[in-house]
């Protein structure tokens, strides 16, 4: 027969387990969001410097 600290043991592991995850999946997450965050810093960086040097070339 399984004694209660055994499945309370299982059940610990199962879970911390499981946070360990959940913590792992978080910052995938997290990261992936950065790097979309910089890509988009990016674009609108590179589309303003478009902007200013196609208006540069109408004043001259």
């Amino acid at each position: 027969m399984v004694s209660g600290k055994r499945i309370a043991d299982v059940g610990y592991k199962l879970f911390s387990g499981s946070m360990m995850l959940l913590t792992v999946y978080g910052g995938y997450l997290c990261v992936l969001r950065a790097q979309r965050y910089m890509q988009k810093q990016k674009q609108l960086q590179l589309a303003a410097q478009n902007e200013s040097t196609a208006s540069e070339t109408i004043k001259d």
